[in-house]
């Protein structure tokens, strides 16, 4: 993994994004050096001398953007060949869209004409969508072999290790690989883990480095429950000189809260400690980042209330023709620092779904929803007047969503860490949105908590570019809206 701005990114899923960008770049330059299309009579012919390079990479960037919003450089989709080829299939028609539009834009901002690029750009994002499948099965391969892989020993055998192995083996597939658990002390060892080490490797001075440097380990993750140690050792119950000594010799040594968050994407919350939170790296918060947030959700809702006004329109018209009541439906919800404030949303509910008084989740199959309501929250649709609540401050592009104080009020006393949320503005879209199915129970309330932590700790511009990206794929596939 690597951290950019704060923010965990698969070194995979750049190597593999870089690669397909290098492809298609090639591909488009030599279709238009090559002069394929004007040799053949399709379109106006193109000299060595006049190859615009800058609207090919325009081209690759727009395809890059679209390739990412679907989530095809996600982790869990990332080796999933069947899935990769389905939302590339969905993605296909899209670029082919979104490329007109750029070379149309690029036009009216240069004046300079792509008419002869036009050919070149299109059959070569044909022969690039049809390359990539056959690049994805290559890449795949290659980074499933252990020499690409970091090479994990996990000191501990009990729960802990236990979720980190079925990471290993089911979500996060070709990061890591565990050499071995360490046993230590009187952990329950009945979670089936392969290989287990005795807990006789901690005993011998030395032995803990050098099992390490003969199986060539990059990584230590102290994932142990049972912190009783021998007579003779310093810490609670962890062989601290033995660690100590592998650190020196430029061994990565993790907590299993560190190891958990950069490997899942989320913070563990069952095993979160208030320490680790006061010591960890994160929550990076100034001025000057809130100025320039504030600039971005300013000029950013401002330009997406521009081109959604067509979708403000067909909305108004679809609540009005399948509902009787008014357009728009304001609920009071809690924001910064547990102040509420009053969202605004497009009603997607019968206006008497709560005639009794009573606050209640919404499911899957609510019978409260409209038929065009059903509709509008699959394609978030109804989200879109939250704009209006981000300009006027009350809300931030990209954050926490913002919850009902009765379910706030009872959260906060069953999920720890809940009113942490409030640290930040919440959002119209954020990092649980794009990464869980919508909650609708305390348990999956706790979940999302996890990921918005996770938000709030790695906050950043980056991260909130990287969510807006990603929010497409949430539209296009809406399993994880409701």
């Amino acid at each position: 993994m690597l951290r950019l701005f704060g923010h965990y990114i698969a070194f995979q899923a750049i190597v593999l994004a870089a690669l397909e960008a290098v492809l298609l770049y090639v591909l488009l330059l030599a279709l238009t050096y090559f002069n394929v299309f004007g040799f053949l009579g399709v379109g106006t012919k193109i000299t060595h001398e006049v190859v615009d390079q800058r609207l090919i990479i325009l081209v690759t960037v727009v395809n890059f953007l679209m390739v990412a919003s679907v989530g095809l450089y996600n982790r869990s989709v990332f080796f999933d060949l069947g899935g990769a080829i389905g939302r590339s299939a969905v993605t296909f028609p899209v670029v082919f869209v979104a490329v007109s539009v750029a070379l149309y834009l690029y036009f009216l901002v240069t004046g300079e004409t792509t008419a002869p690029y036009y050919p070149a750009c299109m059959i070569g994002l044909v022969l690039f969508y049809l390359l990539i499948i056959a690049v994805r099965i290559i890449f795949i391969e290659a980074v499933n072999l252990d020499v690409f892989r970091r090479r994990v020993l996990v000191l501990g055998s009990g729960k802990l290790a236990a979720r980190i192995d079925d990471l290993m083996r089911h979500t996060d597939k070709g990061h890591f690989t565990v050499v071995g658990y360490v046993r230590l002390g009187d952990e329950d060892t009945g979670h089936d883990l392969t290989p287990t080490l005795s807990g006789d490797l901690l005993e011998r001075r030395h032995a803990l480095a050098n099992f390490i440097a003969e199986n060539q380990i990059e990584e230590v993750v102290v994932a142990s429950e049972d912190r009783r140690r021998p007579r003779g050792r310093l810490g609670p119950g962890l062989p601290v000189w033995d660690l100590l000594e592998c650190k020196m010799v430029g061994t990565r040594v993790t907590p299993f809260a560190t190891f958990w968050e950069r490997e899942a994407g989320y913070l563990d919350l069952d095993e979160l400690q208030p320490g680790w939170l006061i010591f960890s790296d994160g929550f990076r918060i100034n001025w000057f980042l809130r100025f320039v947030e504030r600039i971005f959700d300013v000029v950013f809702s401002a330009a997406f209330l521009i081109f959604t006004v067509p979708l403000f329109l067909f909305a108004i018209i679809g609540i009005k023709a399948t509902s009787r009541g008014p357009v728009f439906y304001r609920q009071e919800r809690v924001g910064l620092n547990g102040r509420t404030f009053e969202l605004l949303k497009f009603r997607s509910m019968r206006v008497d779904a709560e005639r009794d008084g009573v606050p209640r989740w919404s499911t899957a199959d609510d019978d409260r929803i409209t038929s065009f309501g059903r509709f509008m929250r699959k394609t978030r649709v109804d989200e879109i007047p939250q704009v209006i609540n981000v300009l006027k401050g009350e809300m931030s592009f990209v954050g926490p969503r913002p919850e009902r104080p009765f379910f706030v009020e009872t959260l906060s006393k069953a999920v720890p860490y809940y009113n942490e949320r409030h640290r930040a503005k919440p959002g119209i879209t954020g990092w649980a949105q794009t990464n869980f199915p919508y909650g609708s129970s305390e348990e999956d309330a706790k979940r999302k908590l996890s990921y918005d932590l996770y938000y709030i700790k790695n906050s950043s511009l980056f991260l909130d570019i990287l969510i807006i990206v990603q929010t497409v794929r949430v539209v296009l596939w809406a399993d994880v809206a409701r």
